[in-house]
């Protein structure tokens, strides 16, 4: 792999820069614990100064108006990560510990080439549309429906996927419009921080359109989502801090995007294949250690395939690959940080005290010492209402439910405060889909199909969020509505 490629500078008002009193905090790898170098710790007054710079880029530049400028930089943008990325590439995993195949697809690779598609949308895009004519109270008018940027946005992202979320974020902001702050996971900083580098040296991106804030603790967060300056927040990570988002964000009346929790069901028919269910349930158990919210953490097997199917995850996943991000036959890297991990083992053992029963792993991996790993995980006799069937445990560990038909798997998979995503699997497609359609969830997998993509909106009902990302929906979260009548003469 290429050298890490580090930025340790934030950027703001254009200027990459120190935290405003010279702190740094220490990047470390979670699969060698070692320190990788250092970020800069931000200050409130670097966060004020990031907020003054897009507030003033927004309201006395031409950014917001200059829809085939802002399509340039974006192309500008794309063309200077895509020559970069083998750098990003190892940076990601060196900061993230993700598997390198992973950035091969999502980590990387597909959000980079995702960006054309973005600027393409911005492009074509029908910012007005006319409603034709009417006679309201006999006042003969034209009406027009006209979509305009927000202003500035706030963007809070989290470390599972740093690069392709603060993309999902940042890029259809700017192509709507609108000028941005990022503020990154503390675990992660150099997914922001980089972006930043390239935006100041290779783009035309005007001063102040983006800026970038790192910092080790969230006070800085804080304070953006508090700002009467800041006209929006578009917030992925878990549902806790989603509602303390929504609370900040409350008393200035800001519009709140939310990508936050899930606990989704893979749902296996009872004329689906166990072995190809098998496969999937450890596929989405292992990928990036468990460590997305759109993970299917539950697997739902027929009563009559449950033992089978049991007996069948455990030998599958006893000799399953994990271990070193960098070694691309694996899926499975460790975890973020030694607290995670504790916090995963300990919803482990709620689990057994609950009544479930480990039918292989349950700890941390005697071969690797080194690194924040735990075992890729089955909890079998599992009660559909039990606080492993219903927390997110944001790691490697499936819990197995048994059902007695599609219509107690649809009553199981839809009793969970999260709606994230969702996979259905059947011998006939007719009746997967129509369990598909019952799932109160934004999106479903259904027979192998696979829902990521940029022009694929992604998001959750109930507690796993508010609004879309990707898709023109994603797009449209961050445009103003305004209805304009003109008197007709």
């Amino acid at each position: 792999m290429a050298e890490i490629w580090r930025e340790e500078r934030m950027l703001i008002d254009g200027r990459l820069v120190a935290a405003s009193d010279g702190a740094t905090y220490d990047n470390v790898n979670p699969a060698t614990e070692k320190v990788i170098g250092v970020a800069a710790d931000g200050t409130s007054t670097d966060m004020d100064g990031a907020i003054a710079a897009a507030r003033h880029a927004f309201d006395h530049t031409d950014w917001a108006d200059d829809l085939a400028f802002r399509v340039r930089c974006i192309r500008q943008l794309h063309e200077a990560l895509t020559k970069h990325a083998d750098e990003l590439r190892a940076s990601t995993v060196a900061e993230v510990g993700c598997p390198v195949a992973l950035t091969y697809g999502p980590q990387l690779d597909a959000p980079l080439a995702g960006l054309p598609w973005v600027a393409d949308l911005a492009e074509t895009y029908h910012w007005e549309t006319s409603l034709g004519f009417a006679e309201p109270f006999g006042m003969r008018t034209h009406r027009t429906v006209r979509r305009e940027p927000v202003g500035v946005v706030g963007a809070i992202t989290p470390w599972n996927y740093p690069v392709q979320i603060n993309l999902a974020k940042v890029v259809p902001a700017l192509a709507a419009g609108n000028t941005v702050v990022l503020k990154p996971a503390p675990d992660t900083p150099y997914g922001a921080t980089l972006l930043g580098q390239v935006i100041a040296e290779h783009t035309d991106i005007p001063a102040g359109v983006v800026n970038v804030v790192t910092s080790a603790g969230h006070a800085v967060g804080q304070q953006l989502c508090e700002d009467p300056r800041v006209d929006m927040i578009s917030f992925t990570g878990s549902t806790a801090t989603g509602t303390r988002i929504m609370t900040a964000a409350a008393a200035t009346i800001k519009k709140v995007f939310l990508e936050l929790g899930g606990k989704s069901a893979l749902v296996a028919l009872d004329d689906a294949d166990i072995d190809a269910v098998v496969t999937s349930a450890a596929f989405a158990t292992t990928t990036h250690a468990g460590q997305g919210c759109a993970n299917t953490t539950r697997l739902l097997l027929p009563r009559s395939k449950y033992r089978d199917g049991i007996a069948a995850l455990a030998e599958t996943l006893k000799t399953w690959p994990y271990g070193d991000p960098t070694d691309s036959s694996v899926l499975m890297g460790p975890l973020i940080r030694e607290e995670q991990r504790q916090r995963v083992l300990g919803y482990i053992q709620k689990g057994v005290e609950e009544g479930a029963t480990i039918a292989v792993g349950g700890g941390i991996p005697a071969h690797l010492p080194t690194g924040y790993y735990v075992e890729p995980t089955v909890l079998a006799d599992v009660d559909p209402d039990s606080t492993v069937a219903q927390d997110e445990i944001f790691g490697p560990v499936l819990v197995v439910i048994p059902h007695d038909g599609d219509d107690h798997a649809v009553q199981i998979a839809n009793n969970s405060r999260y709606g994230l995503s969702g996979t259905v699997v059947s011998a006939s497609d007719e009746r997967a889909r129509a369990v598909a359609n019952r799932m109160r969830t934004g999106t479903v997998n259904v027979n192998g199909g696979v829902f990521y993509g940029v022009d694929v909106p992604f998001g959750g009902y109930k507690q796993s969020g508010i609004g879309r990302e990707m898709g023109v929906a994603g797009f449209e979260e961050y445009l103003e509505t305004k209805s304009i009548a003109e008197g007709a003469r």
